[in-house]
């Protein structure tokens, strides 16, 4: 049987494997940090309007586009609350299977074989899949500690900008959980705007900020939404990961091209879930931020862990990842890093080379645990590492 040549740069996903070498592991207790699927509740008020469509028969049906009005109406209100930008629900809002739909659907519909997008590197990696499946070239912007993880648009060749129809972004950041500011995303609008690229802005963890300081949206650069998209989750803020839910909002062109692919691959969630969705951006907030609360607590106790065994790791400002620089002699094996430590501990991580080529000498931690466990974690590390905790 001949497959499609497409399939060929689809086939590495630092998930899938680890998740296979979780097989090998010499423990049966694994402590699984590689992937950031919350293990957090959803809120019970948001379960049990799921639960109440259960038995309503109107609900069991196909849903189209027109049926998902109310939570187009719900989100653009919330968007426009929190920071300030008005939303026509009709025309620039579109419900997803969470944010990674987004990004994996849109360069179908904005670039054509042979165009460049312009992505993080390291970066998500399905932020690489949908270009690959688009047909399109990948121009990876190198982030470094030293630039703070965000990219240079200067150094960008202009032979590839001739060529490029689109960059993604996303801040904070996965995997470095790294910020931008306002500014940076205004130099980015601009960017854009001057040679004519669409921006993509995926945004999962709007919520997850340490700070206290609320993380700016790319579309309060750019209210007009002349070039922009955003991309939201309830998967992070609402320990929603399972109910699969999420919305794409800005430029009504571009909603609308996202929507004709869409419309090709499928119809759209269960509406009981839309209404748990129209629950949670709707009902108090205060789970939102008991959820940041719960992962600021992790962070400090891993990272103050990983000091005392002699690891010295930067205090992430946002997200629910710790991206490690690896200690000598894995500082150009992440991938070896993270198969030994959990064959011979069952501490499970994400290898930064899974990131992108930058992301070598890193290793990614999920803060997806209580604090002892994370803890427990540190202390298998210090064994493999052949050190002890005082």
């Amino acid at each position: 049987m001949r497959l499609a040549r497409r399939l060929e740069s689809l086939r590495v996903n630092v998930f899938a494997d680890m998740d296979r070498a979780k097989q090998s592991a010499a423990t049966g207790e694994l402590i699984d940090l590689s992937l950031g699927s919350s293990d957090l509740p959803t809120a019970d008020f948001v379960l049990e309007k799921i639960a109440a469509s259960l038995t309503n028969p109107t609900s069991h049906g196909y849903l189209l586009f027109q049926g998902t009005r109310d939570f187009r109406q719900c989100a653009a209100e919330w968007y426009t609350a929190k920071y300030g930008v008005p939303i026509d629900p009709e025309t620039e809002v579109l419900p997803l299977i969470g944010s990674q739909e987004g990004t994996a659907h849109l360069p179908l519909a904005v670039l054509d074989p042979g165009d460049f997008a312009l992505l993080l590197d390291p970066g998500y990696p399905s932020h690489y899949g949908g270009v690959h499946l688009a047909g399109a070239q990948v121009y990876p912007m190198g982030l470094s500690a030293e630039q703070g993880f965000l990219p240079v648009f200067e150094d960008i060749p202009a032979s590839v900008l001739a060529q490029a129809r689109m960059m993604v972004l996303s801040y904070p950041h996965n995997p470095t959980a790294a910020t931008a500011t306002q500014e940076f995303f205004q130099r980015a609008v601009e960017f854009c705007r001057h040679h004519n690229l669409v921006l993509v802005h995926d945004f999962p963890y709007c919520d997850l900020v340490f700070s206290g300081a609320a993380a700016p949206s790319v579309l309060q650069a750019d209210p007009g939404k002349t070039t922009s998209v955003e991309l939201f989750t309830l998967s992070k803020s609402y320990n929603m990961g399972g109910f699969r839910l999420g919305f794409a909002i800005g430029n009504a062109e571009l909603i609308l091209a996202l929507r004709q692919i869409k419309a090709v691959v499928d119809f759209n969630q269960y509406r009981g879930i839309l209404q748990g969705g129209i629950a949670a951006l709707q009902g108090p907030q205060s789970t939102v931020q008991d959820t940041v609360n719960t992962y600021r607590q992790r962070r400090d106790a891993f990272v103050g862990a990983l000091a005392r065994i002699g690891w010295q790791v930067p205090l992430p400002a946002a997200t629910m990842y710790i991206w490690a620089p690896l200690p000598d002699p894995w500082t150009k094996d992440s991938v070896g890093f993270c198969l030994r430590l959990v064959e011979e501990t069952g501490v499970v991580a994400s290898p930064g080379a899974g990131f992108g080529k930058r992301g070598e000498g890193y290793v990614r931690f999920a803060l997806v645990h209580s604090p002892e466990i994370l803890e427990q974690a540190v202390g298998r590390i210090a064994k493999f590492l052949g050190k002890s905790l005082p």
